[in-house]
């Protein structure tokens, strides 16, 4: 369509699109786009507990343990953010779908030759690379997840797709096992095999996305109300004919005025002069999740090994048994942000987790503690923590204008990642490379006092979203009052 043809249009689209009952279709939706989450449980989690065979002699890396468990890290979480920016302002600009396929493109790319790094600056770099493809992911994932699932289920779901993160965890964690086990492969080889895992699930990925649509929400803005009315006619066609049942009326119209695109001055207004409440709740939820997570994922293992001597070949149990808490988190708890509500559960999770962990580290500076005991601290903590995590996701998905909503995730987990995802990793790995019980512990109690403080924010600033249109939670900028 060219840009003298756009004008104001009424549809009735979000009402058709939120009153579809769960099917077949919105389950394959999930499986092509919530697996990113997979993905990257699954890099950190490898990067995590392979960090101390990197840095044995004859590994066929040159580099340390601080270096890659520290730098690494924070390298990696800096390519999510500058990506997640980046590809972000793309996605609200090209379109969701096109997005998300070239997000993962670069992910594989840069994952397959991390796997192939011989020298510390060629790690860094592919690390950085692979961070820039997930943080785009979450960009275009979220947007397109949450414009494609019926307002009843949206909390939810995405709470469970977020909390996927941890299936790859255990799945990084397993893998790293055989992997590590210098009786089944070289120390030099072992260690890049478990970056093939993450292309393997990656290729497959791709092929699923392709039959996912874009998102009719985004079409309908743009220009193109004849090719969203085209895929969600599709859609009903489809959910109809899985679930055998008829649909009931779509209740509901919004008048747009089209427009192809939307500058980057009026969305970051429209983010912190109309709404600075969200601004701020946005940020003190990825702070804390992002310093807490993106510490205990890179640093667990150097942990273990530091205080209680777990050979590098063993973490990855314990590790497996801390994701596998984790996911049964989201799992259990999703249903209540749909019920009880947004702000009580996300204050609740936040304040509840670090408060456990608060517990914790004066245990573990007391000495108290073995790998065992420790674990299972962790286990508690995180089976509320992270479904608060996802929540952060959840929350500003939602509560800013469809125009912004690409780059409102990729703002908030930018900002908030770069403050506590870079900023935790570099501080955990220093005060555990001391040796001392003290330091590990001010670190836990560091990300405990983050987590107690965004629950806080979240009980005064929580938005009700929960089985609201995403339309009635906040009006897109092109809407226009009848």
């Amino acid at each position: 369509m060219s840009r003298t043809e756009l004008k104001t249009i009424t549809t009735d689209i979000p009402a058709r699109l939120d009153r579809l009952p769960w099917s077949r279709w919105h389950l394959r939706i999930l499986i092509g786009l919530g697996t990113v989450w997979i993905l990257d449980g699954l890099e950190v989690t490898i990067v995590g507990n392979v960090t101390t065979r990197l840095s044995e002699p004859g590994s066929g890396i040159a580099i340390t343990d601080a270096q890659a468990s520290g730098t690494g890290a924070a390298l990696y979480v800096l390519g999510a953010c500058l990506g997640a920016l980046f590809f972000g302002y793309l996605t609200d600009r090209l379109g969701r779908k096109k997005l998300f396929m070239i997000t993962l493109a670069v992910y594989l790319v840069a994952t397959a030759c991390t796997g192939l790094a011989t020298e510390a600056w060629m790690f860094f770099i592919f690390r950085f690379l692979t961070g820039a493809g997930i943080g785009g992911e979450y960009a275009a994932i979220n947007s397109a997840v949450d414009e494609l699932i019926p307002a009843q289920h949206r909390g939810r779901i995405d709470i469970i797709i977020n909390g996927t993160f941890w299936l790859g965890a255990v799945g990084g964690s397993l893998l790293s096992i055989p992997a590590l086990n210098t009786a089944l492969f070289p120390v030099d080889i072992g260690w890049r095999l478990t970056f093939g895992l993450g292309l393997v699930l990656g290729l497959v990925i791709l092929l699923v996305r392709r039959a996912v649509p874009e998102s009719p929400r985004w079409l309908f803005i743009h220009g193109r109300e004849e090719e969203a009315e085209r895929i969600v006619s599709g859609i009903e066609q489809t959910v109809q004919r899985e679930t055998g049942k008829d649909l009931e009326p779509a209740e509901g119209s919004i008048t747009i005025r089209q427009r192809h695109s939307i500058g980057f001055g009026e969305i970051a207004g429209t983010m912190f002069r109309s709404y600075p409440k969200r601004a701020v709740l946005g940020f003190s939820l990825f702070i804390g999740q992002a310093f807490l997570y993106n510490s205990i994922t890179f640093g667990y293992a150097t942990i273990l090994a530091t205080f209680f001597d777990v050979p590098s070949g063993s973490t990855g149990y314990y590790y497996a048994v801390i994701a596998a808490g984790n996911f049964i988190g989201p799992l259990v708890l999703s249903r209540f942000f749909d019920t009880w509500g947004r702000r009580p559960m996300i204050a609740g999770t936040y304040v509840l987790s670090g408060a456990i962990l608060l517990g914790t580290a004066w245990i573990f500076n007391a000495g108290l503690l073995t790998a065992t005991t420790l674990t299972a601290c962790w286990c508690v903590a995180l089976f509320f923590a992270s479904a608060g995590a996802s929540s952060a996701y959840l929350t500003v998905s939602e509560v800013f204008p469809m125009e912004t909503r690409a780059l409102a995730i990729a703002f908030f987990y930018a900002i908030g990642t770069a403050a506590g995802g870079i900023s935790g990793p570099l501080l955990f790995a220093k005060m555990v490379e001391t040796g001392d019980p003290f330091d590990t512990a001010l670190a836990f109690t560091i990300g405990a006092l983050l987590m107690l403080a965004a629950g806080v924010i979240a009980f005064f600033l929580g938005v009700r979203a929960e089985r609201k249109s995403l339309e009635d939670v906040a009006a897109p900028l092109t809407s226009q009052q009848e």
